[in-house]
């Protein structure tokens, strides 16, 4: 995070973060501990001032505890607490306070029962030798009441963790908030997302860290996004001065610069739904009739028997959405069945979104090689229970003029029921939809891809053409087309 200002009106808790370990400096074993510490204790409202990783030598460690004891509040190592040769770090800590290690009776007695060993010189018996002035935290997750059976070793201000991640994070799950939290203390934040580019805003952004001295500012350039291309982070001690650095920002800034982006709108989807209706009642009857036809579905046939045909294109995207918060609403526990049929030559970026939104959407999805004919029986042949398919089909494809809400297939296809919710929308209101709800979406829709197939008979629409500052081709994102009946116009196939 890159902090334009960082000064505070309230003193914060700092600390300093050892790992320790030959295997991490030799890239042998991937360091997962900063990541989680950092986290966790800047949830806390400990601010991380230093991470050091070091190797397993008694005087390095020594002299790093020494000098990060004095500079910060608190002090967490990590690793080297086991049985092995390499295994210093207690001996280390002591070294750091001019201390000897001696055996704790509680730890000896511990691991003498579990090791079945009363010989205080094993390699076992090591873990039981600890700095003289040590603190022996136990653990109590009080919603079980359970107790841990094995203490995190403090001396003085230093706290010293196992490197092993899993019992590192048990541990700090347990300790974290009654070691490290202050009460009062904590940080309050506020974001931002801005429409312009970083070098744009950037004599704006730095009167306002000016302004507000308390609050700590950082900013996030995004090359390619398709809601912001800057984001911009508030953080400070106090809410109010968060709140007003914010307003300050908005004030500062061009009128519609400023975006109401929401990172998550899948998660309490119906809740997000309503919000996008408040705020765009034209959506209110397509939204209703596609809810109509989706709920009639599901009335009809279990969720066993549903599944989504999905391909990555806007039109699946928004069948996709609509199904999953349907099926999150009645059927909360289940997952979304859904087939995504692959075709030769696809996108790669095509093929990229799709398995973004497999993970996205939690879905149970088949991946089937096409044509979609085949593809089908194969389909029912895996999973037989299915009898409804929901397709992202509308009236401007190919072949769709007959059909109807529901459109069984034909004879000499899978005997499948064809659900149709959006059968009746138009483009801009698939756009509108999509980034009423800042879904995320296929990034080729923004480099002029209006209709989407294979690399073969697909191009950016030609009515999407402009240049750039620099006189260079460039395209205009998919949902800024004006001509909506030419959205096929980039199909080599089509005749549109």
């Amino acid at each position: 995070m890159e902090v334009i200002s960082k000064s505070q009106k309230v003193e914060v808790p700092t600390a300093g973060i050892i790992i320790i370990g030959d295997e991490i400096l030799r890239g042998q074993t991937q360091d997962t501990n900063t990541h989680f510490l950092t986290r966790q204790l800047h949830s806390l409202g400990v601010k991380v001032k230093r991470v050091s990783v070091i190797p397993d030598d008694i005087q390095t460690i020594a002299s790093e505890v020494a000098v990060f004891s004095k500079e910060y509040t608190f002090v967490l190592t990590s690793g080297g607490i086991g049985p092995t040769h390499d295994d210093i770090t207690y001996e280390a800590v002591a070294a750091a306070f001019g201390e000897k290690v001696h055996p704790h009776p509680l730890l000896v007695k511990f691991i003498g029962a579990y090791f079945k060993t009363d010989d205080l010189s094993s390699p076992a018996m090591k873990m039981a030798h600890i700095p003289e002035s040590s603190e022996l935290y136990f653990g109590e997750d009080r919603s079980k009441g359970v107790k841990s059976r094995y203490p995190i070793i403090g001396v003085k201000n230093v706290t010293i963790f196992p490197g092993v991640p899993h019992l590192l994070e048990k541990a700090f799950s347990l300790l974290g908030k009654k070691l490290f939290h202050r009460p009062g203390t904590g940080f309050k934040s506020g974001t931002l997302y801005v429409t312009a580019d970083e070098v744009s805003i950037a004599s704006i952004l730095n009167e306002t860290v000016s302004k507000f001295p308390s609050v700590a500012f950082g900013s996030y350039p995004k090359l390619f996004h398709s809601y912001y291309k800057t984001k911009i982070t508030m953080e400070s001690l106090n809410s109010e001065d968060v709140a007003a650095a914010g307003e300050g920002l908005k004030v500062a800034l061009s009128k519609g610069m400023v975006v109401d982006y929401k990172e998550d709108t899948v998660t309490d989807a119906w809740h997000h739904l309503d919000t996008l209706l408040t705020s765009s009642p034209s959506l209110a009857t397509p939204f209703q009739q596609a809810v109509d036809v989706l709920n009639q579905c599901f009335d009809e046939y279990s969720s066993e028997e549903i599944c989504v045909c999905y391909n990555g294109g806007k039109d699946c995207l928004v069948v996709l959405h609509l199904s999953y918060a349907i099926m999150q609403m009645r059927h909360p526990n289940s997952k979304l069945q859904a087939v995504y049929i692959t075709e030769d030559n696809a996108f790669p970026q095509v093929t990229e979104f799709v398995h973004e939104s497999i993970v996205r959407y939690d879905l149970d999805c088949e991946v089937l090689p096409g044509p979609m004919k085949s593809a089908l029986f194969t389909l029912l042949e895996k999973r037989p229970r299915i009898k409804a398919v929901i397709m992202g089909t509308r009236r401007s494809d190919p072949y769709s003029d007959t059909l109807g809400s529901f459109s069984h297939t034909d004879p000499d296809w899978p005997p499948m029921m064809r659900v149709n919710p959006i059968l009746k929308w138009e483009y801009n209101v698939v756009w509108d939809f999509i980034r009423g709800l800042y879904l995320p979406y296929c990034s080729l829709y923004d480099r002029g891809y209006t209709s989407i197939g294979s690399q073969s008979n697909t191009l950016p629409n030609p009515l999407l053409e402009t240049k750039d500052r620099l006189g260079q081709v460039i395209y205009l994102p998919a949902h800024q087309l004006k001509n909506h009946d030419k959205e096929r116009k980039g199909r080599i196939s089509s005749k549109h």
